[in-house]
């Protein structure tokens, strides 16, 4: 189910997993074999707790803008050796480095790229979630499950699809654009739970971006217009959407 996949990630051994307390010591295992056999394969010279404890305060910052500076300050190593790491663990897909879209808009814009632990069964096991109750009171909620709607739609978006965020100083706030030469650019908020209206901050972002269309991804299944053109609309429609563009 989506739930179970959202919760256990999207790793066969931790998905297909007979029961949850296997997902979790798969998953456990999985890290461990990156740590102590894919990453030094690499040649990198960190202590395998140090690289785990940057994974897991790279975990605690889900879905945040990237500061190698403010990191390496609170581990204390340098910022070029964390901007290193986070390189190498977007290299071994472990994270995603989300740009953010600043070209020709004259704004005074996010430059710093977005970073989110890639597969969700991996961050919750990274945060100590372990089942659902756990996730849903958890802060980290809506940052999952952004991530994991990102996720699955880059997935089976178009070829050639280019994806950034976009965020201004100002407020100016939309999670997910993507740009083909078929679809034109697609403005895509993501939200945890039913939708009903949409905050000052993705106004002022649509009007900055002029999209071809605009959507707003929730929890729930159902499709359903908001004010202004945008869609409400559940990620396995907005999947097929992206599939096949009608």
């Amino acid at each position: 189910t989506r739930a179970q996949l959202w919760l256990r990630g999207g790793y066969p051994e931790s998905y297909l997993a007979p029961d949850n307390e296997t997902s979790i010591q798969r998953r456990e295992s999985l890290k461990q074999a990156c740590l102590q056999r894919d990453i030094p394969e690499f040649g990198k010279r960190l202590p395998v707790s140090t690289v785990e404890d940057l994974l897991v305060m790279l975990a605690h910052r889900h879905g945040g803008t990237l500061n190698a500076s403010q990191i390496a300050k609170s581990m204390k190593l340098k910022a070029t050796t964390v901007s290193s790491y986070v390189g190498l663990f977007a290299d071994l897909l472990l994270l995603r480095r989300l740009q953010p879209l600043h070209r020709n808009l004259g704004k005074n814009l996010t430059r710093s790229p977005k970073v989110y632990v890639r597969d969700s069964g991996l961050l919750h096991s990274l945060l100590e979630i372990f089942d659902r109750n756990k996730l849903r009171q958890n802060p980290v909620l809506g940052l999952s499950w952004e991530s994991f709607v990102i996720e699955n739609l880059l997935a089976i978006a178009p070829q050639g699809t280019r994806s950034y965020f976009y965020r201004t100083y100002a407020g100016a706030e939309i999670d997910l654009i993507l740009e083909h030469r078929k679809l034109g650019r697609w403005a895509i908020e993501i939200k945890y739970g039913i939708v009903s209206s949409m905050g000052r901050g993705f106004h002022e972002a649509r009007k900055d971006l002029k999209p071809d269309r605009t959507f707003v991804v929730h929890s729930g299944s159902e499709r359903y217009p908001l004010m202004g053109g945008v869609e409400a609309i559940g990620l396995r429609e907005m999947a097929e959407l992206l599939a096949a563009p009608e």
